[in-house]
């Protein structure tokens, strides 16, 4: 496993497969978690597959292996059927089939690895761990997986390792970022959410004596316990120093707004002055989670500033679900230009879906600039329905040079699938578009790179 075949996208997957294979939180025996695993598969039996593998069961023949399971209709049913599979499987067994995953297109490969590592990791971390440190790059976008999995059911132990192999870890953390499951989240943060979901007073021990990571991983502790108790969560603060605080008075606060906002809202103004509106801003966001219009309401009457500005993405975007238009009215309401284009990147593809004519409208409602841009933009990538043609027409008003030629490409490559011809003719007498990006489009090449090469495709 030598070529670096995973994409910065996968860091999701990292994050949300890891997090269910650990979300079980087991410390039963092995042989109970496998049943665990085998009894959401068994109730699954719609399908021909899961049909097929029950029949397989009960004649007592082998489980489908990962070439059959690739070939079953139904990725539920696959990634089911896969989590079976690895499940049933010894340690030895487990490090076999790693070794095969270079032959799956790299759309599988992604998902059998999180799966097949984050089972390993269970059963035997170590073996795991030392596998992945022959995968060269491409080791460190499952070190995160194994490490959440062994913290599920060991968390001591990993832990342990992970204070004594520091330098295995040392890219972890600067993988992305943002809110995505996982995305830039170190270890010391993995341990102790994992850990803290066991046993709340011990990860919070363990995370006090850390000397680096110690305000990530006790925001994580805390931001675990508040999921379900946010006043308890609240309580455990008292025991942590001030640079410590900053990120667990948010972890907090977020889970306390979804909660219950008016107790939120009376903790928050026990909180220091300077910490106040980040951790507000954070409530205003897990409320939006729920009420979306409430916390739209919430949102007025925060002073300007960047908390504020911060969450107000994230509201317009949950309310955009619910009521685009009303949504659209509160971002406009907006000062902060920055904010409003950021904005306007959770706005445009949801009201995009339900009602393109009003996105479009919308956007055009704005004076030429950057937040007018933004939304064209926006509107052009998330618009699965107009004529290429038309959205072509709609990249070329965006006045930002590079936004409009990537907006371009990204149209006239659409256009390419359906008119070739007219989508030929208008690329190369396009003004806009480089000579690079003219080939890329003709050629049928992505955008910005990519390609076929060992892994990426499948005839």
């Amino acid at each position: 496993m030598k070529n670096p075949w995973f994409l910065p996208s996968a860091m999701l997957l990292l994050g949300a497969i890891g997090g269910f294979l650990s979300g079980r939180n087991t410390s039963s025996a092995t042989d109970s978690a496998d049943a665990d695993i085998a009894r959401p598969t068994r109730s699954a039996q719609r399908s021909d597959a899961s049909g097929a593998a029950d029949a397989a069961n009960k004649r007592g023949t082998r489980p489908l292996g990962v070439d059959e399971i690739s070939r079953l209709p139904g990725n539920s049913n696959r990634i089911q059927a896969l989590i079976a599979f690895y499940s049933g499987l010894s340690p030895e067994q487990l490090e076999d089939e790693a070794r095969k995953l270079e032959s799956l297109p790299m759309n599988e490969r992604i998902m059998a690895s999180f799966l097949l590592f984050g089972r390993w990791a269970e059963v035997d971390p170590t073996a795991a761990m030392s596998f992945s440190n022959t995968m060269g790059f491409t080791g460190m976008f499952v070190r995160p997986t194994i490490l959440q999995s062994w913290a599920s059911v060991d968390p001591a132990n990993a832990a342990k390792y992970y204070a004594d192999n520091p330098r295995e870890f040392a890219m972890m953390g600067m993988m992305g970022g943002g809110r995505g499951p996982m995305g830039g989240q170190g270890g010391a943060a993995i341990i102790a959410g994992e850990w803290a979901r066991q046993d709340p007073a011990g990860a919070l021990a363990w995370a006090n004596t850390l000397t680096t990571e110690k305000s990530q991983a006790l925001s994580s502790v805390v931001g675990e316990v508040a999921k379900t108790d946010p006043k308890k969560a609240a309580e455990m603060l008292t025991s942590m120093g001030g640079g410590d605080l900053r990120d667990a008075y948010r972890r907090v606060a977020e889970q306390y707004g979804a909660a219950d906002f008016n107790e939120a809202q009376s903790w928050i103004r026990t909180l220091p002055a300077d910490q106040q509106a980040e951790a507000l801003a954070s409530a205003i966001g897990g409320l939006s989670n729920k009420d979306p219009q409430a916390a739209a309401r919430q949102l007025l009457q925060m002073q300007d500033g960047e908390a504020k500005n911060r969450v107000l993405g994230e509201v317009v975007g949950d309310w955009a679900r619910v009521n685009p238009t009303a949504a659209a009215d509160l971002l406009k309401s907006q000062g902060d230009p920055e904010a409003q284009r950021d904005g306007m990147r959770q706005l445009m593809p949801t009201w995009v879906g339900q009602n393109p004519t009003a996105a479009l409208e919308y956007a055009y409602s704005y004076e030429a600039g950057p937040v007018r841009d933004s939304a064209l933009q926006s509107y052009v990538w998330s618009n699965q329905s107009a004529a290429p043609a038309e959205l072509v027409k709609v990249a070329e008003s965006i006045g930002d040079d590079r936004d409009r030629s990537r907006t371009i490409g990204i149209a006239t490559s659409r256009w390419m699938r359906e008119e070739p011809e007219q989508a030929k003719t208008y690329i190369q007498q396009s003004t806009t578009l480089s000579d690079e990006a003219k080939e890329r489009i003709l050629s049928g090449e992505p955008m910005w790179g990519g390609g076929r090469g060992r892994g990426r495709g499948r005839d």
